[in-house]
């Protein structure tokens, strides 16, 4: 019982700390600050977290878990690239939506750390791996995540950046559609190739064969 009280009063605590980023901005969420919002003192804040920037990483994972949590359980269409897509979309909007905490969760120190950036991270590798199977894919997986990855940080990046009355609309659109020339096949490979261009661009992550055994089997698969 104790034990779930303290979790309660930290869970209020993180909320509250949400609520004055989303309002006024990191520089808003101070100990201090945040203590009087949730009617405690500083010190018991303090039993929480080290300090402020420990109580921002609480607050950036807190709700950014909450929005990966609902991005997984988005239902898949039947068009992975669609999906991906619309991942990407989301994926914006939501950057544009909360600005604080964006620049917070985007900056490299916090973002390497961050479990539930990893499971955003995760979803993406899933929808990619939905195109690969679908013989949509041109590069290796990992290529095509760390590609759409990167454009989307940048995407975020650069409009957080501007007024949004100075933005340009198009930006996300055109970015998006220059890593899909990246990382697409223009049509489905047929039924009879699929499978083997996937395991061929499978091939460079197969770390469990040795270099002789993947070479083989590339040899094996270009075999008509």
């Amino acid at each position: 019982m104790v034990e779930s009280n303290r979790d309660k009063a930290r869970a209020h605590v993180v909320e509250v700390a949400a609520r004055l980023l989303r309002e006024q901005g990191a520089a808003a969420v101070t100990i201090r600050a945040v203590a009087q919002a949730a009617g405690t003192q500083a010190p018991a804040i303090y039993r929480f977290f080290e300090d402020k920037e420990a109580l921002l990483d609480a607050v950036a994972e807190h709700v950014f878990a909450a929005y990966v949590a609902t991005k997984a359980m988005t239902e898949q269409g039947d068009d992975p690239v669609a999906d991906l897509r619309a991942g990407w979309d989301t994926h914006l909007g939501f950057g544009l939506a909360n600005p604080e905490l964006a620049g917070l969760l985007l900056d490299p120190s916090r973002a390497a750390r961050s479990p539930a950036i990893a499971g955003g991270i995760e979803i993406l590798r899933a929808r990619v791996a939905r195109v690969a199977a679908a013989g949509r894919l041109r590069v290796s997986e990992r290529r095509a995540v760390e590609l759409v990855h990167a454009a989307g940080t940048g995407a975020v990046l650069t409009l957080l950046s501007s007024a949004p009355q100075d933005r340009d609309p198009e930006l996300a659109d055109v970015l998006f559609e220059t890593v899909a020339r990246a990382i697409l096949t223009d049509e489905p490979a047929g039924e009879t190739s699929s499978a083997t261009d996937v395991v061929r661009r499978a091939l460079p992550a197969l770390r469990q064969l040795t270099e002789a055994e993947r070479s083989l089997l590339s040899e094996w698969l270009a075999r008509p």
